[in-house]
């Protein structure tokens, strides 16, 4: 077997990168077959290629059926999504932001969490199911869900008696949350 010269060489792996996956299988079988005895080991080092890729691209150049298909894989395949095989992933993510939910009084069809995307993963961790942010963020967007983050551009100073309210807030819910009534948070600003 006669080695390709250095340019041709640079060539033929310039033009594989720039080939479909399946493309290049084929390709690579193409140029292992030409070279005969030894080319399938020259090309693969060449190309930087699995030799099992190119007997599979041997075999799909030997297939007719092979060589009509348009699609690079087969359909169907791939990894499927968290959001299609977690069951009650829905359930457990609406559940974590039971607590930490608002709404804008204006526009009803806007709804926010002042948990970040960690807080949640952890909290449907809790539940016992493991996901990521990525996972995470997916459910905020399906759920419609923003993060809404407090702007204070001057600081109202430190008080010791800060927390009392929410504690008190807190109380209150946990009394009221039994009944059958809703529990309506109102927030207000102070006017100067």
């Amino acid at each position: 077997m006669q080695p390709y010269s250095p340019a041709i060489e640079a060539q033929m792996r310039s033009f594989y990168q720039s080939l479909s996956e399946r493309d290049r299988r084929r390709y690579a079988a193409l140029e292992a077959s030409k070279l005969g005895r030894g080319g399938l080991s020259y090309i693969a080092s060449l190309l930087e290629c699995n030799r099992h890729t190119i007997a599979q691209g041997q075999k799909e150049l030997d297939n007719p059926q092979a060589m009509q298909q348009t699609a690079i894989r087969r359909p169907g395949g791939g990894r499927k999504s968290s959001l299609e095989i977690i069951p009650d992933l829905d359930a457990a993510f609406l559940q974590v932001l039971e607590h930490h939910t608002a709404g804008s009084p204006v526009k009803a069809d806007i709804k926010w969490t002042n948990l970040t995307q960690k807080e949640i993963a952890l909290g449907l961790k809790e539940l016992g199911i493991e996901v990521s942010v990525t996972v995470v963020q997916q459910l905020l967007d399906k759920h419609q869900f923003v993060r809404r983050k407090a702007q204070k551009y001057k600081s109202t100073g430190l008080s010791p008696h800060r927390d009392e309210q929410f504690i008190k807030i807190a109380q209150l819910r946990a009394q009221y949350g039994a009944s059958p009534n809703p529990v309506i948070s109102m927030d207000t600003k102070k006017k100067s």
